[in-house]
């Protein structure tokens, strides 16, 4: 499989917001990728199902929700209404995962786990047989356009190894300074999704930036 892009709205024009949408769906972009922050969990406030409710109708592209919140498996019921095709809660944030991620999957949507940067591999063993993804955060999660941490690719490789050795299916995605330097290494380490957020939305052309990440 070659690898999927999903820029992450995080760093959309809020005041556009139609617009750019309307240019993710026409472009090659695989996923959209939202990250629902609370202020609790992670320094920050983003946006809330309002706006995921209303984007479900004006996107073609499945929608990828990553959960930066307390307690998110309050919210399953409600990001499957929301139409997301994945639905993805922090291991951190999670004390029960394991009834987490099977309640995401009956509600029949894709059920991933993010790791935080310090957050290390081994904490996976006993669930990546019944993940769908694994997101590893190449930043410390809250904001967008931040410096890409690079022993994420050591992580990406212990992650690999750890797939193979427990025989599962899981996807491998980043998110954090994702650029076209970052994003070759992170595609020849074995990334599987690459999200990208400043660097699509800030740039003059975001059509020809998602086109380079699917092209890396």
């Amino acid at each position: 499989m070659s690898h999927l892009v999903a820029p992450s709205l995080l760093s959309a024009d809020f005041l556009n917001l139609k617009r750019d949408v309307d240019m993710i769906n026409n472009s090659e972009a695989d996923w959209l990728h939202l990250d629902v922050m609370d202020g609790v969990f992670v320094p920050n406030i983003s946006f809330g199902f309002p706006i995921m409710n209303l984007l479900k109708g004006i996107t073609n592209k499945p929608l990828d929700v990553h959960l930066m919140i307390v307690q998110p498996e309050k919210f399953i019921d409600e990001v499957a209404t929301m139409g997301a095709y994945m639905m993805n809660v922090h291991y951190e944030a999670c004390t029960h995962l394991h009834r987490t991620i099977h309640g995401i999957k009956d509600k029949g949507m894709k059920a991933g786990v993010t790791l935080n940067p310090h957050t290390p591999i081994s904490l996976l063993k006993d669930i990546i047989q019944d993940l769908d993804m694994v997101l590893l955060m190449s930043v410390n999660p809250g904001f967008g356009g931040q410096k890409f941490i690079h022993n994420t690719l050591s992580k990406l490789d212990d992650l690999k190894n750890l797939i193979v050795q427990k025989k599962s299916h899981s996807l491998i995605q980043v998110d954090g300074g994702v650029d076209l330097d970052t994003g070759k290494l992170l595609v020849d380490a074995g990334a599987d999704v690459l999200v990208a957020g400043s660097f699509v939305f800030s740039s003059e052309n975001p059509h020809k930036r998602i086109h380079q990440l699917k092209a890396l």
